[in-house]
């Protein structure tokens, strides 16, 4: 197989660019790298297009490795023949390769390989043959052998068919037939595994779907109610199809041998091969579930980490409690703590009460607070609406958000918050988060897992590997896209840099503590284990603010600083130009001479010319401060008693999921959106038209007080489409 051919045709892209791009994958580069500095090379493939092609690459490798493994194998014993040979070559799947290797793989003990060690190969062969004139009980007699444990005829006979059931089912072209008549056929059914047991699978007690139109979502809610004890799961076909398949392609026609080939075939229908191929189907529809689940975090995940950082605002976080109180952490516009308290305003005596009401009052006052970041855990919604009746007193506009608390407490109680917070307790420090996730959720989210942060479904029921894998990658490219301050960062998000890891990352802090403010680019060759390889991939991202250099503080990589500085000569302008109104006529300037001419000049590609142009024009931007801003409230809150059907409000989409999204209107139960209610045109999944943190109009369709639930719709107007 020439995998790099199959890339491009899969992904429908040049054979160049899926050359260039495996070629710089095979050289160390990381993805965040190759997207933002390779673009000449790869056509400018984007950073996820370029984790599919690695991820297909990989799976392609390891194919190719496994399918030379089984090769080695079957040489091994010597049973390879040019058929087979072939076969395993045109082999495009793991599953296709598996069933190749099915009849040659070392078995345990079966009544087939009994019957094989008593010697009733032959007989099996010659029942399979289904010659009409063949007696098969003659022939029988002939393998009768008390010593090798073959009684009578019977027992020769029986042995034989065992060994015709197994290689029945280890035949590969017929595994992948009845693969395809299960999908194509097969229904997919549950029952209660106690039918008076109250669970949350009560949806699925007596279910029956087909197989092919079954969503990922109930696969994995399928999946976890037979888990937890509380559902049977089976696949079927309907009755007799899959005995009956499997006959007609072994059946020759009337002879006496053939009633032991047909009594052989049922028998390794339902007791071999279709209990393995359902078991293979639900691995396979497990798998592409949780593949769909992973992508759908990945995305939330993404956008929840790229919302705008409310900046320059002095921020109280808030951490809600009834018992214990409400825990306060201010903090200025750089996240730094400037104060700590604990307030009881939701639950204690009357006059206590209301005197740490005062109290927050005063805090709030004393530090010039412009934005409040309450928790959304326990006691949020009493503490919200103490919040709203404080600011409403303030002679000054403060406003406030619901932020989710989710990985709060993972981070409070980490290593990482003892290291960086060792004088306040675990609540505090909780506090500290909240507040600073509303005013740089990126900055501060990467401290966390990210499977704690809450924004997909069934995430832990995800295969470890491959989620850490993509969530991971989603973490990389934010970072990297949006850069970090070498002087400010935590080495939590230093290490999520493209060529740093969490020790280097470390050793930057270390040498930032010992040595002072950098100054330069340049010094981070002076940290220890950090050399020229992960100096190449990590420089571009990581900012010098009111450095030596103004291009640190840009996303030019120093192998353009020459360039960046030939282009500022060649229209007339200095460094001290960038970031001025005057580079503003840049483009026009570039255009007059002709962007090639210009590119050809100064040694690099239109792309990368047309970026350092960018960054020229805005050093130190930030991509997020061109999105929306989030939605903050200030004033009247409403409870979920006074919601009522036709009720229109504004609302922030909290979280995407296969069926719908889950959106905050300021109740402190998220209204679900089901998908047939997001927009007046088809979508196959919510995330064509909605996105974590997007601020949208909604409806209220129904609410159910009781169990807490509230229906939505955005289909009002042309308000929400995109």
């Amino acid at each position: 197989m020439n995998i790099n051919q199959v890339l491009a045709q899969e992904f429908h892209l040049r054979q160049e660019q899926i050359d260039q791009t495996v070629a710089l994958i095979d050289e160390g580069a990381t993805i965040p790298f190759i997207a933002r500095y390779r673009k000449e090379r790869t056509g400018s493939l984007d950073d996820q297009v370029l984790r599919e092609i690695f991820d297909r690459l990989n799976y392609l490798r390891n194919l190719e490795k496994r399918k030379e493994e089984i090769r080695v194998s079957i040489t091994e014993q010597d049973k390879m023949t040019e058929e087979l040979a072939k076969a395993i070559d045109a082999a495009k799947t793991l599953v296709e390769v598996e069933d190749l290797y099915r009849p040659y793989r070392p078995k345990r003990k079966t009544r087939a390989s009994v019957a094989r060690a008593h010697g009733l190969e032959p007989l099996a062969r010659l029942l399979l043959a289904q010659k009409p004139g063949v007696d098969p009980e003659r022939e029988a007699a002939a393998f009768v052998n008390p010593e090798q444990e073959v009684p009578d005829v019977q027992a020769a006979l029986q042995g034989a068919m065992d060994i015709l059931a197994e290689d029945i089912s280890d035949d590969a072209q017929l595994r992948k037939d009845l693969r395809s008549l299960i999908a194509k056929s097969g229904t997919i059914s549950a029952v209660a595994a106690d039918p008076e047991a109250e669970s949350v699978y009560r949806t699925y007690y007596d279910y029956t779907e087909p197989l092919g139109k079954i969503a990922h979502h109930r696969v994995l809610a399928l999946d976890r109610g037979e888990k937890e004890g509380f559902l049977k799961v089976a696949i079927s076909l309907p009755e007799h199809m899959g005995e009956s398949f499997v006959v007609r392609h072994y059946l020759k026609g009337d002879s006496p041998s053939g009633a032991y080939v047909r009594q052989a075939a049922e028998d390794s229908c339902k007791r071999l091969l279709f209990p393995s191929v359902e078991r293979e189907i639900r691995n396979e529809l497990t798998a592409n579930a949780a593949e769909q689940a992973i992508k759908v975090f990945a995305s939330n995940l993404r956008q929840l980490l790229m919302q705008p950082p409310v900046k320059n605002t002095v921020t109280l976080g808030l951490d809600p409690g009834f018992r214990t109180g409400c825990k306060v952490a201010v903090v200025d516009h750089t996240g730094k703590v400037l104060h700590t308290d604990v307030v009881h305003i939701t639950a204690n005596s009357a006059a206590q009460v209301a005197a740490d009401q005062q109290k927050l009052k005063g805090i709030i006052e004393k530090w010039k607070v412009t934005t409040i970041a309450i928790g959304n855990g326990t006691a949020s919604r009493e503490s919200e609406y103490i919040v709203a009746q404080i600011l409403k007193e303030l002679d000054r506009k403060v406003s406030y958000m619901v932020v989710s608390e989710a990985g709060a407490s993972v981070y409070s109680a980490s290593k990482l918050a003892a290291e960086e917070f060792p004088e306040y307790d675990v609540s505090l420090r909780s506090a500290v988060s909240i507040a600073r996730r509303l005013q740089d959720p990126l900055a501060e989210l990467v401290k966390i897992d990210p499977k704690a942060i809450g924004v997909g479904q069934y995430q832990h029921d995800m295969p470890k590997a491959r989620m850490d894998e993509a969530l991971t990658g989603v973490v990389e490219d934010c970072v990297n896209s949006v850069g970090v301050d070498i002087n400010t960062a935590s080495h939590s998000l230093f290490s999520y840099v493209a060529g740093i890891n969490a020790s280097v990352a470390k050793n930057i802090v270390a040498y930032r503590e010992e040595n002072g403010a950098f100054t330069d680019r340049k010094q981070l060759l002076k940290v220890p284990k950090l050399g020229k390889k992960a100096y190449e991939q990590c420089a571009g991202f990581i900012r010098v603010r009111e450095g030596k250099n103004p291009l640190d503080n840009t996303a030019v990589h120093p192998e353009s600083y020459e360039a960046a500085r030939g282009l500022l000569d060649a229209c007339g302008f200095s460094l001290a130009s960038i970031g001025k109104e005057e580079l503003q006529s840049l483009w026009d300037r570039l255009n007059k001479q002709g962007m090639d001419a210009i590119s050809r000049q100064l040694g690099v590609g239109v792309p990368t010319l047309q970026d350092i142009v960018r960054e020229l024009q805005k050093p130190g931007r930030d991509v997020r401060d061109e999105l929306p801003p989030p939605l903050m409230r200030s004033g009247d809150i409403m409870e979920l008693k006074d919601l009522k059907p036709g009720m229109e409000l504004v609302g922030t989409v909290r979280n995407v999921i296969d069926f719908g999204a889950f959106v905050d209107i300021g109740v402190h139960e998220d209204g679900l959106v089901h998908i047939s209610q997001i927009c007046n045109r088809y979508i196959k999944h919510p995330l064509d038209a909605v996105k974590v943190g997007q601020v949208v109009k909604v409806r209220v369709l129904d609410v159910d007080v009781k169990r807490k639930r509230i229906g939505l719709t955005m289909r009002l107007d042309d308000t929400n489409k995109k």
